[in-house]
This record gives C-alpha cells, sequence and structure tokens, in this order.
C-alpha cells in the first residue's frame, strides 16, 4: 500500500476552505468512497502525489495532456511568452496563428471566437444558435454533458420528447422548460421531437463521442439523422468536441466520422492545458456576434497571449502524419489487454475507444449506447478496480463515469505494465469477491 500521509493531511485543510475539499467535484474521489491524492508534478506519462508515490497517468488532466505532462518545447514557448506578459485584454497575432490552425483541421470552423473554458464555448454557442434562429428551445442528451450551464444541467423528462427538469438546485424550472432531454443514441426520440416540435427548436448539442458517461461511441446512422432532422427544420446542429477534437482524430470526431456540424465547441487540447475554449462555424452564424452583429459574446480573458502560445505548440506537435494512428494503436493495445484480463478471471467487461480515448465498462450488455446502461454497470467492481489499480500507481479516472486518455509520452513498458497490474486486480477481486 503506497504512503498518503501528506494527501490525507491536505485534504483535511482543503476542507476547511474549499466545498467538499475541492474545486470541481470528481477530484473528490467520492465515487470509489476513497479520499483524493494530492498532485506535486507531472512529467511525461507519470504524475507525481505529495507523498512521492509515482503514478502512470490516465486521465491527462481529463484529456489536454497529449503530449504528456510537461512536454519540454511547450513549457519553453510559454516561458518565452510569458516574459512579455501574462495578459493584455487586447488583440495579439497569436491568436490568429492558433485560429488558422485550428480551422486547418477542422474546416467547418470558418470562423471563431476564443473563450477561457469548454463551459463558456458552450454556452456562448447555444446563445449564438438561440440568436440566429430566434428560437428557443434546445435538444441534448441524458449522459453528455456541455459544462455548469444551467440550461444544460437537465435530467431527461417523464418519456420521449419530454421538457427536462433542472439536475440541480439554483436552476429555474422556467428555464429548463426550453431544454429537450432524450436518450442518447435513440433516432425515434430525435425523430419524435422534431415531430413536435421542429419548428420551436433552435439546435441540437451532443457530444459526437460520449466522454461524460464514460466513453459512449455513437450509432454513424444517429449522428447522420442529428445532421438530417436539423438541415430539414433549419435548426443549429452543435457538436460539443471539447474532449474530442484533436484527440480522436487531428479533425475531431467530425473528421473521424464524416458528418460535419455547423458550431463546434473547442477546448482542452487547444490549450494545451491552460484554460482555453473556442466556438466557432458557419460564417453566416458566427458574424451575428458583437461587434459586428447583435449577439453579445465577451470575456477579458479570452484569446490570453500564454493559452494561445500553449495552444499553438500543441496543435504543431501532434499534426506529425502518424501521430494519431501510433495513439490509437497504444489505445487499442492497452483496452484488448484490459478485456484479456478480465475474460481469464471470468470478469464481464465491456470496452470502447477511439484515437486516443478510452472506456470501459463492468457489465455483461454486449453494446453500451446510452446512459441508462451505463448506470447499469457494477460501480462496486469499479470502485475495488479503481483502488487495487491506484495502489499499484495506475491512475485511471475516480468514477465510472469519466473516460480515458493515453498521450504520446506512455511507452510500450507503461501499457504492458497496466495490463499486468489489470490482471492482478482481477484475480484480486474474483478471489475476496469484491463486487457484491
Amino acid at each position: 500500500m503506497k504512503k498518503t500521509k501528506l494527501s490525507k493531511k491536505a485534504f483535511i485543510e482543503s476542507e476547511r476552505i474549499f466545498p467538499g475539499g475541492v474545486n470541481s467535484p470528481v477530484r473528490a474521489f467520492k465515487n470509489v468512497n476513497s479520499l483524493p491524492v494530492f498532485i506535486k508534478k507531472g512529467k511525461g506519462a507519470y504524475i507525481y502525489d505529495l507523498d512521492g508515490n509515482k503514478y502512470i497517468d490516465y486521465i491527462g488532466s481529463w484529456g489536454p495532456m497529449i503530449l504528456g505532462h510537461a512536454n519540454t518545447s511547450v513549457v519553453k514557448s510559454v516561458e518565452k511568452a510569458v516574459k512579455n506578459s501574462s495578459s493584455f485584454g487586447a488583440p495579439t497575432l497569436l491568436e490568429t496563428k492558433l485560429a488558422n490552425l485550428i480551422k486547418k483541421n477542422f474546416p467547418s470552423m470558418e470562423k471563431m471566437r476564443m473563450t477561457s473554458s469548454g463551459t463558456e464555448a458552450t454556452m456562448s454557442a447555444i446563445r449564438l444558435a438561440r440568436g440566429c434562429t430566434n428560437r428557443d428551445k434546445i435538444v441534448k442528451f441524458e449522459g453528455c454533458y456541455h459544462g455548469h450551464v444551467d440550461s444544460l444541467l437537465v435530467n431527461a423528462g417523464s418519456g420521449s420528447a419530454t421538457f427536462g427538469v433542472p439536475s440541480s438546485p439554483g436552476i429555474p424550472k422556467d428555464l429548463t422548460k426550453h431544454t429537450y432531454s432524450l436518450e442518447y443514441n435513440n433516432i425515434h426520440d430525435v425523430e419524435n421531437c422534431f415531430k413536435k416540435n421542429g419548428e420551436k427548436i433552435a439546435c441540437v448539442i451532443v457530444e459526437p463521442i460520449a466522454g461524460n458517461m464514460n466513453c459512449v461511441l455513437p450509432d454513424l446512422k444517429f449522428i447522420k439523422k442529428l445532421r438530417a432532422l436539423c438541415n430539414k427544420y433549419k435548426s443549429i446542429l452543435i457538436f460539443d468536441e471539447v474532449m474530442t477534437g484533436f484527440r480522436v482524430s487531428k479533425g475531431g470526431a467530425q473528421e473521424f466520422f464524416g458528418v460535419h456540424p455547423d458550431i463546434t465547441t473547442l477546448g482542452k487540447i487547444v490549450g494545451g492545458g491552460m484554460p482555453v475554449g473556442v466556438f466557432g462555424g458557419k460564417k453566416k452564424y458566427m458574424d451575428k456576434l458583437s461587434p459586428i452583429g447583435p449577439i453579445y459574446h465577451a470575456g477579458t480573458l479570452s484569446g490570453n497571449p500564454i493559452a494561445m502560445t500553449a495552444g499553438i505548440k500543441t496543435i504543431e506537435l501532434l499534426s506529425s502524419k502518424k501521430f494519431h494512428k501510433n495513439l490509437e494503436s497504444k489505445t487499442k493495445k492497452l483496452m484488448n489487454g484490459i478485456r484479456d484480463a478480465a475474460n481469464k478471471n471470468n470478469i464481464d467487461l465491456y470496452i470502447t475507444y477511439a484515437g486516443g480515448m478510452f472506456g470501459f465498462f463492468f457489465t455483461d450488455q454486449k453494446n453500451i449506447k446510452n446512459f441508462n446502461q451505463v448506470k447499469k454497470c457494477n460501480s462496486l467492481m469499479f470502485e475495488n478496480f479503481f483502488k487495487i489499480m491506484l495502489s499499484k500507481g495506475i491512475y485511471f479516472a475516480p468514477s465510472s463515469f469519466e473516460a480515458g486518455f493515453i498521450s504520446s509520452k506512455h511507452s510500450q513498458e507503461d501499457i504492458g505494465y497496466t495490463i499486468k497490474s489489470a490482471e492482478e486486480a482481477f484475480k484480486e477481486i474474483s478471489k475476496k469477491k469484491l463486487y457484491y
């Protein structure tokens, strides 16, 4: 068992000043009934906690560390940039350079706006869609997370194509009445909703690969149907590619599936680990934004020069020809290895992956396609697996509802050790029956 004395002390201190001891809920390790480890530094594929423990990191700050932690080239670029000041609140050439790199890989983003977070990006994209269509209703999907925006923190209603209900206190019902929360991958739900309300729907927002209910892949027919229905009813299709952008391919999920939205939101990797978000799309929509249009958007730190610098260098480095091929090869090896280790120990496990993004589900279900199926997976099995793997120096997401991520710095040795550790964990779980 690894020493955690300093992490425990740090958490006790943090609880005195932060609600739950953290600044984002999943970090509290509540989903695995444990206490969080406090991280001191990272390098490459590894992170190190206050007690000096080393972990192979499969979170990567929830996706952006695709080049590994503290990439030398990114660090040098940031160090050079910060000497000129950390913020101006004024235009710089860096903004344009990063935007052109994004546009090259995401041609559907004819024009764009920088923000400081993915939440800001999705919030602004929805405001833009409503302003352009003069409609109020939006469609989202249960299990997809688009940031802590009031109108998007919505549970499914009582049946298909019904209004959603607030999933958090503090959100007015009058606001969420404009949101339809439907089942992911359910074409019938979407068709029914548009038949009843199509003329009122401003937009559909969707994670084209759902990374906030673990890692749930879409049916291609489902994604294509969203595109077709938005075309038919003149609604705007928004792809939330905050996780998938530059990770599942250089051109994100829209390149991966060959389906292009009207508006895209990006984040995480685009900032190279710095706080960044982007929303962009067709010129006819983006030109409705202030100062040339009536739809308001602003942000003092939007286009921050340090974040722009980190993003530029990150995208430049991941643009090599075989980068994503190599990334997916590692992901495939890891997932197949963990699945085989589970099978050897008679443990039901379902795996998914795309590019450098993956998920695994403790279930005998043969195909996970929606949030209801995810909720039926064995959470106790996941909890015990997580704890054993953490004790062996493997850092997976501390929740069965979060995707995992691989970086270019994960070595074959790292993957091999992870698979070996997983097999040992499954043997222990099976022997002690740690799943009831």
